[in-house]
C-alpha cells in the first residue's frame, strides 16, 4: 500500500494560524454566531452538512444582505446571482480554493464520520478564508483540531438552557411539543399514525425526504399545526427546531454497514434538539427502549463525552494517468497520527464495479477520461440502490460523456418523464423524488449537458411537484386537519367558533366536528383525540341556543311534519325525537324524549308534550274504530265487555274464543256493538276498516312495544304483503304467529289467509251445506248430503292453487271423503238439480277437482285452530268410524280420486289435532270454545243442526241475516230442519248410488 512521506503530506495541511474553532453542545448560537461573522466581511463561503440546513441558512442571509448578494450551490441545486458575495453550500460542493475572505464549516465533527467524514477532513485541513475561517462543532472535536491544525484559536461556548432527563413514558402520554426519533422508515411512519389516531397528528422528517418535503414537514411543526415531531437522527444535525422534549424511540441504528447502538456523543447531538434559547429541554425514552442509565444521564446532562481521536481522510492527491494509478491513489494511506485511510465510499465503490467493465476498460485509457470517470462516480446514490445497478448508470451516463460529450437528452428525457407523475402513496412518491433527485444531480454538473439550463428548471420543477404532493400525502396519512387547527387555537386561548348548517352538520372554526340530529348531537368520526373535549364545549354552546329555536319549531309544528316510525321512532322533518315504549295501556304507549342534556326546562316539557298529543292523535286516526269502540259509553253488559276484549286485542279475536259471550249477547247487545264496525263472523269478531296496511302496521307496533317483539322474527314483514293485495301467503315456520294475526291473516299451518276473505269462504261453503232433502242421517249425525267441492270461486278469492285449498281446508277443521269422478259428477249433479247454486258450472267444477290430486296422508291442524265442528275431549273415541280413503297400496283406482268435503267429526279432528305438537293450553280453550258440533259441551250431537261459529254452519237462503240473530240458549245458529217422514231413496238418484258405495266400503 502506497504511503506518502510524512513531510510532504504535513505541507499539504494548512496551518491553523487564523483559525477558529467555535465548539460547544447544541444550542449554543454557534451557527447563528457564523452569520454575523460572515455578513461582516466583503465575501464569503460557508458549509452546512445538508442541503436543508444550507437552505435555512441562505433564507437568513437573504433577509438580511438581499437575494442577489447570496449564492446557494448544493449538488442538486444552483442559485448563482451575478457577483454574489456571499455562498451557501453543503460541504461536498464547497469549492477546493477560494479567494472569499470568509470561510466557515459547520458541524465539523462528521469528519469522524465512516461515509461522508473524509469530505469534512478534507475542507477543514486545506481551505481556508483570506481574513477568517471558523470551524463549528461539537466540544469533543477540541483534542484532534489541536493536534491536526497547531496554532488554532479554540472558543468554548456553553449551551445557552439547561437539558434534563425526564425518563420513561408512553408514546401517547408524551408532552406537546415533542420529537419522537426512530431510525427506520417504517418504524417513523407507525409512530406517526399512532400519534394522528390519539393524539392529532404529527410531522415527519427523514432524510430520504426531499428538502422541499422535509421544510413543509417541519414547518408544519413549527408554525403549530401539528404538537409532535416523528424523525430520524437528521433533526440532529443543526436544525433549528421549537422541541421541548426529545423521546428516543428507538437507540439502535444502521450506520451502512453494521447495527449498532448510538454512543453518548451522537444521543447529546439529537437530544440537543429539545429547549430553545434560554428555555430548558428534556429527553427520555419511549416505547420499547430501555430506561438510560444513570452514567449515560449524566454524561448527556453534562455534556461530557469521549474525544474524537482519529478523522477520516481519503488522498486529495489522486492520479487520473490509469485507473489502476487511480485506484491506487484513493488507497493511500495517511502519515499523520490522528488521521485513518476512510472506508471505500460511494465514489470508491462504484469505480471498483466499472473496473470490470469490459466497455468502461476499453474507453478509459487517457488521464481526462478517467477523470471524467472519477467525476461520473461521485453521481449520489438517492434511490438506495444495489452498489452493481448504481454502477450501471454511473456507465451509460460516462459512456455518453466519453462519446458525445454530454449526456443523450432523449435517454435523458425518458428517465425525466417516468418520474414526472404525482399519482401513488408515500413510497412510490419518495421513490420517484429519488430518481429524479439524480437527474436534478446531472443537470447541475458542469459540462455534462448541452442545455443544462433547461435541464434545470425542468428537473426542478419536478421535484417541487412531486415533493409538494408527498407533503400531501404525509399530511394526509398523519395529520388531522381538523385537529390541528382546533390544537393551535387552543394553544392560543382563542375562543372556538361554532356554527350549526340548515342539515345539521355542526362546524368548529369551519371544520365539521359533528352532526346534530333531533335533540342529540353526535361528534364526527375521529373526534375523541386530544382536542375532543373542548370541541365538544365550544359546540354544544352553540347547541344551547339551537336547542331552544328547535323545541319552539318542533311546539309550533304540524302534525304533517311528525311521523311515527315502524321501529317505534317519532321523527320530525326525519329525525328521531322520541320513541316509544310500552305503558299499561295497549293504546296509550308512554313517549321517551331523545335528546341531550342542553334541551332543558321549559323546552324540554313543551316537546314532549307535543309529541305525545301527535302519538295520541296518530293513533285515534288511523285506529279510529279501535280507538271509538274503547271509549263507546252506550255499551252495556256484555257488549261492553266484548269491546272491551276487542281492544285488548287490538280488533280480532277468534270466535272460539268468546262462544259463551256471544251465545249470551241478544240482539239489541248485538246492534250497539255492531254500529261500531264490527262484523260477527263464522271464524272471527273483528273489525274490517283495521285490515288495511296503515292500520295493521300501527297495531303490530303496539303489540311489538307490549311484548318486546320489535326484534322477533316476522315482525314488519307481513304488512307489505297485505298492502300488496295478498288475500293469502305461505307462512314461515319461524315467524312469530301473533304477527300473523295481527296483519290480519289467519294461521293455517302451510298458508294464511285474510281474516274478511277467509268470512267471504264461510258465505260460500254455507250453502253448500245446507240439508238437501232425502239426504240420510250418518252414525255421527251428519248428512251424506252436506258435502261440498272446492271451486273455481273458492281457489279465486283466496288465490290458492288446490294443493293450499286442501291445506286451508283441513286448517279449517274440514275432513276430505276420497271418491271417484263418477261419483262426484253425479254428487254435483244431485245437488244442481235440488238447489239453486251461485257457483261455477258443474262440470268445471268437477273438471278442476278431478286433476286435483288427493293428500296420500291427512293434514292435521293444531287445536287452537281446530273448527268450531270440534267435539269435546270427553267423548268416547269409539263414537264414529273413522272416514275411509281411498289408498293406492290397498285397493288401485285407475282415475285419480275426487275429495268431497265435509265438517270433521269429533274423533277426526281430535286425532287430527294429536298429530301435531301445539300449544296445550290453546288446544284446551279450543276444545272448550269452539270443538262443539252438533251439540253442547258434555251432550250428544245435535242431529240436522249446525252452530253459526263452526266452519260450515248453514244458513238458510230465505233467512241471510239468521246467524246474527240471538236464539235459543245453545248460541246463534241456522237450522236445516229434515221433513218429519222420511221418503224412501230413489234408486236411480245419484245419492243412492253414492250410499251404496259408502255401505260396501264399510263391508
Amino acid at each position: 500500500m502506497p504511503r506518502i512521506d510524512e513531510v510532504s503530506f504535513q505541507s499539504m495541511i494548512l496551518s491553523g494560524r487564523g483559525v477558529t474553532a467555535v465548539l460547544g453542545p447544541t444550542n449554543t448560537g454557534k451557527t447563528h454566531y457564523a452569520i454575523e461573522r460572515m455578513v461582516a466581511h466583503d465575501s464569503g463561503v460557508i458549509g452546512l452538512p445538508l442541503r436543508l440546513l444550507a437552505r435555512e441558512v441562505y433564507t437568513r442571509l437573504v433577509e438580511k444582505v438581499g437575494h442577489h448578494n447570496v449564492a446557494l450551490i448544493t449538488g442538486e441545486e444552483k442559485i448563482t446571482p451575478h457577483r454574489a458575495r456571499y455562498s451557501v453550500c453543503t460541504v461536498e460542493a464547497m469549492p477546493r480554493e477560494t479567494t472569499a475572505s470568509f470561510v466557515a464549516i459547520d458541524e465539523v465533527q462528521l469528519a469522524a464520520d465512516l461515509e461522508r467524514g473524509h469530505i469534512f477532513t478534507d475542507r477543514l485541513l486545506h481551505l481556508r478564508g483570506r481574513g477568517e475561517t471558523l470551524l463549528l462543532g461539537a466540544a469533543t472535536m477540541r483534542p484532534i483540531l489541536q493536534q491536526l491544525l497547531p496554532g488554532i484559536t479554540i472558543i468554548e461556548r456553553p449551551r445557552l438552557s439547561q437539558l434534563l432527563y425526564a425518563g420513561s413514558k408512553k408514546i401517547t402520554r408524551l408532552p406537546h411539543r415533542s420529537a419522537i426519533v426512530a431510525f427506520s422508515a417504517d418504524e417513523v411512519y407507525a409512530i406517526a399514525e399512532l400519534i394522528r389516531r390519539q393524539r392529532g397528528g404529527a410531522a415527519v422528517v427523514l432524510g430520504a425526504l426531499s428538502p422541499r418535503t422535509r421544510n413543509a414537514q417541519v414547518a408544519l411543526y413549527q408554525e403549530g399545526d401539528v404538537e409532535y415531531l416523528v424523525a430520524t437522527d437528521a433533526i440532529g444535525m443543526g436544525l433549528n427546531l421549537d422541541v421541548d422534549h426529545v423521546a428516543f424511540a428507538q437507540d439502535r441504528k444502521f450506520d451502512g454497514y453494521q447495527y449498532r447502538n448510538l454512543n453518548p456523543a451522537e444521543l447529546a447531538q439529537i437530544a440537543g434538539r429539545a429547549g430553545r434559547h434560554v428555555r430548558d429541554g428534556t429527553f427520555g425514552v419511549t416505547g420499547r427502549v430501555d430506561p438510560f442509565d444513570n452514567e449515560l444521564v449524566h454524561r448527556i446532562e453534562s455534556h461530557e463525552f469521549d474525544p474524537v481521536k482519529v478523522l477520516q481522510w481519503r488522498s486529495k492527491a489522486v492520479d487520473y494517468s490509469s485507473l489502476k494509478a487511480l485506484k491506487k491513489s484513493l488507497e493511500a494511506a495517511p502519515a499523520v497520527a490522528g488521521l485513518t485511510r476512510a472506508l471505500p465510499a460511494v465514489d470508491q465503490q462504484a469505480l471498483e464495479h466499472l473496473t470490470r467493465y469490459p466497455e468502461v476498460v476499453d474507453v478509459a485509457t487517457t488521464a481526462e477520461r478517467v477523470e471524467t470517470l472519477w467525476e461520473a462516480c461521485a453521481l449520489p446514490d438517492y434511490r438506495r440502490i444495489t452498489p452493481a445497478q448504481h454502477a450501471d448508470l454511473i456507465s451509460t451516463i460516462y459512456a455518453d460523456l466519453v462519446r458525445e460529450g454530454a449526456v443523450n437528452e432523449d435517454f435523458m428525457a425518458e428517465q425525466v418523464r417516468r418520474a414526472d407523475h404525482t399519482d401513488g402513496e408515500i413510497d412510490t412518491l419518495s421513490a420517484r423524488i429519488a430518481q429524479i433527485r439524480t437527474w436534478t444531480y446531472v443537470s447541475n454538473r458542469p459540462g455534462w449537458l448541452a442545455d443544462p439550463t433547461h435541464w434545470q428548471e425542468k428537473t426542478r420543477e419536478i421535484e417541487d411537484r412531486l415533493s409538494d404532493a408527498l407533503h400531501e400525502r404525509l399530511t394526509k396519512r398523519f395529520v388531522d386537519r381538523r385537529t390541528s387547527v382546533l390544537m393551535k387555537r387552543l394553544r392560543e386561548n382563542a375562543m372556538l367558533e361554532a356554527e350549526i348548517s340548515v342539515n345539521g352538520d355542526v362546524f368548529v372554526e369551519g371544520h365539521h366536528v359533528g352532526q346534530l340530529t333531533g335533540f342529540r348531537f353526535t361528534l364526527a368520526a375521529g373526534g375523541g383525540g386530544s382536542d375532543a373535549k373542548a370541541v365538544q364545549g365550544a359546540a354544544l354552546k352553540a347547541l344551547a341556543l339551537e336547542f331552544e329555536a328547535r323545541a319552539a319549531r318542533l311546539h309550533a309544528a304540524g302534525n304533517s311534519d311528525l311521523a311515527l316510525s315502524s321501529d317505534g321512532l317519532v321523527r320530525w322533518l326525519g329525525d328521531p325525537v322520541a320513541r316509544l315504549a310500552a305503558s299499561d295501556h295497549v293504546m296509550r304507549p308512554r313517549v321517551i324524549l331523545l335528546a341531550d342534556e342542553q334541551l332543558q326546562a321549559n323546552a324540554r316539557e313543551h316537546v314532549l308534550a307535543r309529541i305525545e298529543r301527535f302519538v295520541n292523535h296518530h293513533i285515534g286516526t288511523i285506529l279510529k274504530p279501535l280507538d271509538d269502540i274503547s271509549r263507546a259509553e252506550d255499551l252495556e253488559g256484555l257488549a261492553k265487555g266484548l269491546a272491551f276484549q276487542l281492544v285488548e286485542n287490538l280488533g280480532v279475536l277468534f270466535r272460539r274464543d268468546v262462544a259463551e259471550e256471544v251465545k249470551s249477547l241478544d240482539q239489541d247487545g248485538r246492534a250497539s256493538i255492531r254500529k261500531y264496525g264490527v262484523r260477527f263472523g263464522a271464524y272471527h269478531i273483528f273489525l274490517p276498516a283495521l285490515l288495511k296496511p296503515a292500520p295493521a302496521e300501527l297495531i303490530t307496533l303496539l303489540w311489538a312495544l307490549k311484548n318486546d317483539g320489535l326484534d322477533k322474527p316476522g315482525y314488519g314483514e307481513l304488512i307489505p304483503m297485505l298492502a300488496a293485495g295478498r288475500t293469502s301467503v305461505v307462512t314461515d315456520p319461524s315467524f312469530e304467529r301473533t304477527f300473523y294475526k295481527l296483519a290480519g291473516f289467519r294461521f293455517l299451518g302451510k298458508r294464511a289467509v285474510r281474516i274478511d276473505i277467509l268470512e267471504r269462504l264461510a258465505d260460500l261453503i254455507r250453502p253448500l251445506l245446507q240439508w238437501k232433502p232425502g239426504a240420510e242421517p250418518r252414525p255421527d249425525g251428519a248428512y251424506d248430503g252436506r258435502r261440498f267441492m272446492a271451486t273455481t270461486a273458492m281457489l279465486s278469492i283466496l288465490g290458492a292453487t288446490p294443493d293450499d285449498m286442501e291445506e286451508i281446508l283441513k286448517g279449517l277443521g274440514y275432513r276430505a271423503d276420497s271418491v271417484t269422478a263418477e261419483d262426484a259428477a253425479a254428487f254435483l249433479a244431485s245437488q244442481s238439480a235440488e238447489t239453486t247454486s251461485a257457483e261455477a258450472p258443474v262440470e268445471n267444477a268437477v273438471a278442476e277437482n278431478v286433476d286435483a290430486e288427493a293428500e296420500s296422508e291427512p293434514v292435521g291442524v293444531t287445536q287452537a285452530e281446530a273448527p268450531a265442528a270440534e267435539a269435546t275431549s270427553d267423548a268416547p273415541a269409539e263414537a264414529s268410524p273413522v272416514p275411509v280413503e281411498a289408498s293406492p297400496a290397498e285397493e288401485p283406482v285407475e282415475a285419480k280420486p275426487v275429495l268431497l268435503w265435509r265438517p270433521g267429526t269429533r274423533q277426526e279432528n281430535q286425532r287430527q289435532g294429536g298429530r301435531h305438537q301445539g300449544d296445550q293450553r290453546r288446544g284446551q280453550r279450543h276444545g272448550q270454545g269452539e270443538g262443539r258440533e252438533g251439540g253442547r259441551k258434555g251432550g250428544a250431537p245435535m242431529r240436522g243442526k249446525a252452530q253459526e261459529s263452526r266452519p260450515g254452519g248453514g244458513q238458510r237462503k230465505d233467512r241471510p241475516d239468521r246467524h246474527d240473530r240471538g236464539g235459543k240458549p245453545g248460541g246463534p245458529k241456522f237450522e236445516g230442519r229434515p221433513p218429519r217422514k222420511e221418503k224412501p231413496l230413489d234408486p236411480d238418484s245419484p245419492f243412492a248410488k253414492l250410499a251404496a258405495l259408502k255401505e260396501q266400503l264399510k263391508k
